[in-house]
């Protein structure tokens, strides 16, 4: 491979040359606010994509608000983000809420613009914050043999990540 063949996605050039590429935005724009669901106590984003909600539909807000129990956490604990709602990037989601561990639920790591890539139930520490990337709720909530085994899966996750 020839370091002159190699692709770097827009969002990592963009990201290292931002002082010499990107125009700034004017002075009387603001960066987007990241809405989100809960208190953010103890700086916990939880980045999901649910179409169609403000932040989840409500059987999923429900198995949500069960893990965060199990892992001795309420909605106060963290913050929801609903990326299909008002899409976010993680420069973002940074500034503003300052996560200390992010969850994504049904995402890409791209699609928020992280420039690392890891797999599903995989916790990984970066740039000062664990990240970890599971199914989305849409296919956890469901009571079939593979949502039980990902339940599982996301379970000891959590356990490693919160203590608990």
């Amino acid at each position: 491979m020839n370091l002159n063949s190699i692709k770097l996605p827009d969002f990592i050039v963009s990201e290292w040359y931002k002082d010499a590429l990107v125009i700034p935005p004017p002075a009387d724009a603001s960066p987007t606010a990241c809405k989100f669901l809960g208190s953010n106590r103890r700086h916990i984003t939880v980045l999901v994509h649910a179409p169609g909600a403000p932040f989840l539909p409500d059987d999923q807000l429900a198995f949500l608000t069960r893990i965060l129990e199990a892992c001795r956490m309420t909605l106060a604990d963290v913050a929801i983000v609903n990326n299909a709602a008002i899409p976010v990037t993680i420069a973002e989601v940074r500034q503003q809420l300052q996560p200390m561990t992010t969850l994504l639920f049904g995402l890409e790591p791209s699609a928020i613009r992280l420039p690392i890539n890891f797999p599903m139930f995989k916790p990984l520490d970066y740039d000062g914050c664990t990240y970890l990337s599971a199914p989305g709720f849409d296919q956890l909530v469901p009571d079939s043999e593979e949502s039980k085994l990902m339940k599982s899966k996301l379970w000891v996750c959590l356990k490693t990540i919160f203590a608990v």
